[in-house]
């Protein structure tokens, strides 16, 4: 029943069903559609749920008068059988408040009859997100983000906030924004790294999901300014374990992912390769192996280079979907990362990829201060920069690991996306401060 106070809703579109029949509900959302017929008209309204079929007669139309689509109402009536194929029931009209009108013409078709390009849909991101198909990617980003928060929470992980404006560049880069904090230069934070690495000190194994950024002059479908970050870190665990974990974290994800194609579809999901991947136990590839299988592929790669974009996407063509590709050279990870015990040149890290798209980095960090001390010195960085940093691992900072998953990229991976400003809501990159 209606509470009658004008802008409650008694149920959501999705609720409105033969086990109703016969019953006064109000319901709220936009109209997407309206088909006219004289003495009778059928709007068709929608919410975040999904949609409902609205019959107005009689005095009630002239509620109706320069009503224009997607305007916001409000409507009460009688749930009653439907005469349309599409709908079993359908509300019999009798009260119908327009809210708020949508100016015509609409700058885009949410209803998605007239394609639009992505930049033009991101300029209205808003009135795009009306389109069913374009929010279930954002349904689907927070189901998987609450999936992650749960797997790692099973772990004994505690979930954090890091600072993301910081007073010196946390792992050395010159890709960072520089932001004017009171009376000095500030930066905002491209990763929590270092912070992470410090509270595992005491609270053991730690994750954040949260925002970063990096100034990267990248203007490409997987880069952006601004991108969210599930990072992990644990004492006490090596490398493999935090690559077990994260094997863990998109089994849980896929399987999800698998129940609710099974419960209701999906426009996005393809549900055959949902099933295999989860199904699939993710096959982990030495840097060596990869530089061999490439060299004999015809790429030339010396041992000790980095792998190029199209290295990695001749690679991502001889191992479909996910693999890791571990013991990297040291000479190529961060100062942090620490080297593998038979093997001073090598690193006790590892990256996670789809295809030739990275997700994961991460590894097993160096927690011995004066090892930690003289990576960065080798680097060409100034420990005097990393004094607050190095400061914690002189108060007994236990081995430990950890990675960061890119979410934004993950999402592409899961929704088939093939330009990552399609599951950010607001992206930000080079050319775009906007809306």
């Amino acid at each position: 029943m209606t509470n009658g106070d004008g802008i409650h809703r008694s149920h959501f579109a999705n609720q409105i069903n033969k086990s109703l029949l016969g019953e006064r509900v109000q319901i709220a959302g936009w109209v997407e559609d309206i088909r006219d017929i004289g003495k009778l008209v059928f709007l068709l309204i929608r919410d975040v749920s999904g949609i409902v079929q609205i019959v107005v007669t009689g005095d009630h139309l002239l509620a109706l008068k320069d009503l224009t689509r997607h305007s916001i109402v409000i409507v009460s009536g009688i749930i009653q059988v439907g005469k349309a194929k599409d709908f079993d029931v359908e509300i019999k009209v009798d009260r119908v408040d327009i809210i708020s009108k949508a100016v015509q013409p609409l700058p885009l078709d949410p209803a998605g009859r007239i394609d639009s390009a992505l930049d033009k849909r991101i300029d209205s991101r808003a009135l795009d997100l009306r389109n069913p198909k374009i929010s279930e990617i954002f349904r689907l980003k927070s189901c998987v983000t609450q999936v992650i928060r749960s797997v790692l929470q099973s772990d004994r992980f505690i979930e954090v906030q890091t600072p993301k404006i910081i007073g010196t560049a946390s792992e050395g880069g010159a890709n960072l924004f520089s932001v004017n904090y009171f009376d000095t230069v500030a930066y905002l934070a491209q990763s929590p790294q270092l912070y992470k690495e410090q509270l595992i000190l005491s609270l053991d194994r730690v994750f954040e999901i949260a925002p970063y950024f990096r100034a990267e002059k990248s203007h490409t479908v997987r880069h952006l300014s601004e991108f969210v970050s599930i990072d992990i870190e644990a004492a006490f665990l090596d490398s493999n374990d935090v690559m077990d974990i994260a094997e863990k974290l998109l089994a849980n994800v896929l399987n999800q992912l698998s129940l609710t194609l099974e419960v209701g579809g999906s426009t996005y999901l393809n549900k055959d390769s949902i099933l295999e991947l989860s199904r699939s136990k993710i096959e982990r590839f030495s840097y060596e192996h990869c530089v061999d299988v490439l060299n004999d592929d015809g790429e030339k790669i010396e041992y000790g280079d980095d792998l190029s974009d199209s290295a990695l996407r001749k690679l991502g063509q001889i191992h479909k979907g996910f693999y890791f590709i571990t013991d990297w050279p040291l000479k190529l990870k961060p100062f942090y990362i620490h080297e593998k015990e038979n093997d001073p040149f090598l690193s006790e890290s590892f990256d996670l990829q789809f295809g030739y798209l990275e997700l994961i980095s991460g590894g097993r960090r160096q927690h011995d201060n004066s090892k930690l001390r003289q990576r960065i010195i080798d680097q060409g960085l100034d420990p005097a920069g990393f004094e607050d940093h190095l400061r914690a691992f002189e108060w007994g900072m236990p081995p430990h690991s950890g990675w960061g998953l890119g979410l934004d990229r993950l999402m592409m991976v899961l929704t088939n996306a093939q330009n990552v400003r399609e599951v950010v809501l607001y992206p930000r990159d080079t050319q775009r401060l906007h809306p």
